[in-house]
Parts: structure tokens; C-alpha cells; sequence
């Protein structure tokens, strides 16, 4: 757990608190020894949300459309589970036999409840101040993005909406550079559900993936998820989808 803590960037004056947040039902079931982190998750929930509110209006001048766009770009399971995924998170969850057996450490929906857990706990422990620092030093960099351009073109924000939702697994990136340090090229490749999805290819990583993301979403996304996105952008216009992936089976090695 000091691991983690230091991970997150802050220790725990009560350390009992974090133990408590990565308890899952399935591991409190088995031990029959301690609370679940439920309570902990419909706290940090509750934090969360003002955590960012809060920021987004101190920090932006954008109207209250958009800055609920942005709000919601980064505070979803999809986006919670990336972060939780980024810390290692999964490893020190105290999951139950069965869970642990089933990929339970890397399910997007018990990652994302643990991650809110975990900012319940740091609320419980610091107060508002250590809550919020910890949630600004986990997600600054993807409200700013956000904020830079709210919704439309972020297709992996909409490629992890998808995966979490339709198969309770993060989408998982490979990318390829080629040509000399003053002028390479990135490829990048999208696996979701174990299977090759989509490709692109761009001048930096990020947009590679960004073209990767788009080309899976777009095979991947029903009508209803295309209508459903376009009217969340205030576009109007449903991106090309409903058809299928490339079905390649993914390489073993990946990048998350």
C-alpha cells in the first residue's frame, strides 16, 4: 500500500482508509473481516464532481454547455479506469477468488469504483484540500485537453466510453515509430476485447492513436451511439459506424 500511496502523491495519516477503498464486496464476502469500499466510492463520487466543477469554473471562461462537455469527458468510468490503470491500481486491489480469476484487477467498472473509493478516502483522511489536490494531480492534464476542445474530435475518449460499456475492458494501444528523430512517423494499431479494431498513423503518438481510435470507433459505434455522440457535440452529424472491426487478433505485447 506505501507503493501506491506514493504513487498517488500523498501518504495516508490513517492508512486503514486506503485499505478500505481497494476492498471489493467479492474479497469482503470471502474474509467477512471489513466494510467494502462502497461507501468510500459514493463519497469520492460526490468529491469528485465538485472537485472538477469547481475547477473547471475558476479556471475557464467557457460557457455552462461546454463546460458540462468537458465535466463529462473526464468524469466517467472509462476516464477513472485509464487513471486507475496508470497507478497500477488493479495490483493492489483485495479482490475474492472468483473475481481475481475472472481479470477482476483489470475490469474498467471495479477500477473506476476503486479510483472513486480512493479520492473518498483522501477526503475522509485530508479534507477538501488533500482531495483536491489529488484529483487535479490526476486529471489536470486531461480537463486541460478537454477544455482545448471539448467533445468532438476525442475519439478515445469515445473509444473507452464504448469499451468500458460494451465490454468492461479498456481499449490497449500499440505504436510503431519510424524515420530519423527529426522526422519520424508514429503508427499505432487499437486492440478492444483482445481483437485489432483499428489503425493510424500521424505525426506524433498521440495522433496516431487518435487516428487509431477514430477508425475503431468508427467500426465498432452503433447508429445509436453515432446519433447519440453527435448530439452530445452539438454536431448534428453522426460519425460513420455500425460496421465491424477488422477482427485480427491482437498482438501479445501491447502498450496501454
Amino acid at each position: 500500500m506505501e507503493e501506491l500511496a506514493d504513487r498517488l502523491g500523498r501518504p495516508f495519516v490513517d492508512g486503514s482508509l486506503l485499505d478500505r477503498a481497494l476492498a471489493h464486496r467479492s474479497w469482503c464476502a470471502e474474509v467477512d473481516a471489513q466494510q467494502s469500499n462502497e461507501r468510500l466510492e459514493f463519497l469520492g463520487d460526490a468529491v469528485l464532481g465538485l472537485v472538477v466543477t469547481d475547477h473547471l469554473y475558476r479556471t475557464y471562461e467557457l460557457p455552462e454547455g461546454e463546460l458540462a462537455k468537458v465535466r463529462a469527458s473526464v468524469v466517467n468510468s472509462a476516464a477513472l479506469a485509464e487513471v486507475a490503470s496508470s497507478l497500477d491500481l488493479g495490483e493492489a486491489l483485495l479482490l475474492g477468488r472468483g473475481e481475481d480469476a475472472s481479470g477482476g484487477r483489470e475490469k474498467p467498472s471495479i477500477l473506476a469504483d476503486a479510483m472513486e473509493a480512493v479520492i473518498g478516502a483522501a477526503y475522509i483522511d485530508g479534507g477538501w484540500s488533500a482531495a483536491s489536490d489529488l484529483v487535479l494531480r490526476l486529471l489536470e492534464d486531461r480537463i486541460r485537453e478537454a477544455a482545448a476542445g471539448p467533445g468532438g474530435q476525442d475519439y478515445k475518449t469515445r473509444l473507452q466510453e464504448l469499451a468500458a460499456r460494451r465490454f468492461d475492458q479498456l481499449p490497449r494501444y500499440h505504436v510503431v515509430d519510424e524515420g530519423p528523430d527529426h522526422a519520424k512517423h508514429f503508427y499505432a494499431a487499437v486492440a478492444v476485447g483482445g481483437v485489432e479494431q483499428g489503425r493510424g498513423h500521424g505525426r506524433s503518438k498521440k495522433q496516431a492513436e487518435q487516428a487509431a481510435a477514430r477508425a475503431a470507433w468508427q467500426a465498432l459505434a452503433s447508429p445509436a451511439e453515432s446519433a447519440r455522440d453527435a448530439a452530445r457535440d452539438g454536431t448534428g452529424v453522426p460519425s460513420p459506424g455500425g460496421g465491424r472491426g477488422s477482427g485480427v487478433p491482437a498482438w501479445e505485447n501491447d502498450d496501454a
